[in-house]
């Protein structure tokens, strides 16, 4: 084999390798992820002699409940979207109107045009208030409030139920306790914070409802979970299903063979 022959094969081979390492080193540094949250456990196990950690995150738990419209909905019936939640009671002066009209302007803000009018996307994400006076926020006065802010129940849930069981679901699944730094209080809870839940119910962001930079990130942190990849599902491209091991040890096979065939010409002249 010639030299040329040799060369334009390293040629061939390492573009591609050398392509993958830097758009994947650059796709990672470019963009950074909303973080995840609570830690349910972290799993040690050892894999081709290698010691790897793995990060078991919370998957927030399902809760039913009853919507502003009457109907027996649930966390889990929207899967597959990103989740937006906060909490309010109808009867609250401040900050509750706040929180409602912020989370009406994001739900505005994910909405498409068909036929020239703006109409709500359901598809992408799913709006959700619980109320923290479920005792006085019936169906009627969660239908009357939302009527009032023009709340769309495509995408957006005002739920109402057992106090404990909405209680519970806060401190325990959500763990607002922890997050929020206003001392909430476990007898009424009254909390400004929106929470985002990512397509697997894990919990990715705390943004201040009544902040339009803070809702602004959270727009933001949406569209970033909507095209977060699903590390549970291979990959159909041909470099991420090969193993780069081999790749790299082809190279240094056709670097030897360079070296050795060129000192082989050098000792026939």
């Amino acid at each position: 084999m010639s030299k040329k022959a040799i060369l334009a094969l390293m040629i061939a081979v390492l573009i591609p390798v050398l392509s993958y390492v830097i758009l994947k080193a650059t796709s990672e540094t470019a963009v950074v992820m909303p973080r995840k949250y609570l830690l349910d456990s972290v799993n040690s196990r050892i894999e081709n002699g290698k010691s790897i950690i793995d990060s078991i995150w919370h998957q927030t738990a399902n809760i039913k409940l009853i919507n502003q419209l009457g109907d027996s909905v649930s966390l889990y019936d929207r899967p597959g979207k990103i989740t937006v939640i906060d909490f309010f009671f109808t009867r609250c002066p401040n900050p509750c109107p706040t929180l409602t009209r912020n989370m009406r302007k994001l739900q505005l803000s994910f909405a498409n045009y068909q036929e020239g009018r703006k109409v709500i996307d359901s598809s992408v994400v799913q709006f959700i208030s619980f109320t923290v006076d479920p005792e006085r926020d019936s169906v009627t006065a969660l239908k009357n409030y939302a009527d009032q802010y023009q709340v769309s129940p495509d995408n957006w849930w005002m739920l109402t139920g057992e106090k404990k069981k909405i209680y519970d679901f806060a401190f325990n699944e959500l763990k607002i306790g922890l997050f929020d730094g206003h001392g909430v209080d476990t007898a009424f809870l009254h909390t400004p914070k929106f929470l985002l839940l990512d397509k697997n119910y894990v919990l990715r962001g705390l943004y201040d409802g009544r902040d339009t930079t803070a809702l602004a990130q959270l727009a933001k942190d949406v569209g970033l979970l909507m095209l977060e990849k699903d590390k549970t599902k291979k990959s159909a491209l041909f470099l991420e299903i090969i193993d780069l091991k081999w790749l790299w040890a082809l190279v240094v096979v056709l670097v030897i063979v360079f070296v050795v065939v060129i000192a082989q010409n050098n000792k026939r002249k």
